[in-house]
């Protein structure tokens, strides 16, 4: 699957939206990537997370044991990145704004860690993650997202590998382009921006 098969199945799922967009780093753009949307069809998220589980077999040499990934997010991305590769699933969630483990997960010490997202932006998530992750006991030996919109730029303090880069321009308030000024700003994600 190449970034134009990706791209089909954004558009199919009428996911891959244009306008102005408030995203949950808090920064503007004009173009929105409604990983929910793809992935709420079975046969297209196992098509997408089967060719991204194979990409990270190919350059990931540890054994994964544990997939781990941040609500809301990547919580079906990484169910199914677990399937996939035949191992566990769990995901962390947010605390008085912390990722924290619930629902009884834990994360054997020393266990070698996936972390899973759906998008990849600015990496502030995937950081804070991992560092969750570090804090219970896990070794994150790599990360994954079906996308970075950093198209490569990001670092999240291990190998990341996506199924599509993309370069999409993001702005701060005081930055806007004159075009998206024009327009009122939408927030299709659904995380709350932070205060």
């Amino acid at each position: 699957m190449d970034k134009q098969d990706v791209l089909k199945e954004f558009r199919d799922a009428k996911a891959l939206l244009e306008g102005h967009f408030l995203l949950s780093s808090g920064l503007h753009s004009e173009m929105y990537l409604q990983c929910a949307r793809v992935l709420m069809c079975p046969k297209r998220a196992a098509r997408l997370c089967a060719t991204l589980a194979e990409k990270i077999k190919l350059t990931i040499d540890e054994q994964i044991d544990l997939v781990v990934s941040p609500a809301m997010g990547g919580v079906i991305v990484g169910y199914e990145m677990g399937r996939q590769l035949g191992i566990n699933a769990i995901f962390t969630e947010r605390v008085e704004g912390e990722f924290e483990l619930r629902r009884g997960f834990e994360i054997p010490q020393g266990a070698n860690i996936l972390m899973a997202e759906d998008i990849v932006t600015t990496g502030l998530s995937s950081r804070e993650c991992i560092e969750t992750i570090t804090k219970y006991g896990g070794n994150v030996v790599a990360a994954s997202c079906l996308v970075d919109r950093s198209n490569g730029k990001v670092d999240v303090g291990v190998p990341l590998t996506s199924l599509m880069g993309l370069e999409i321009p993001a702005y701060s308030k005081d930055n806007l382009p004159d075009h998206l000024k024009a327009r009122e700003a939408v927030k299709p994600g659904s995380r709350d921006l932070k205060k």
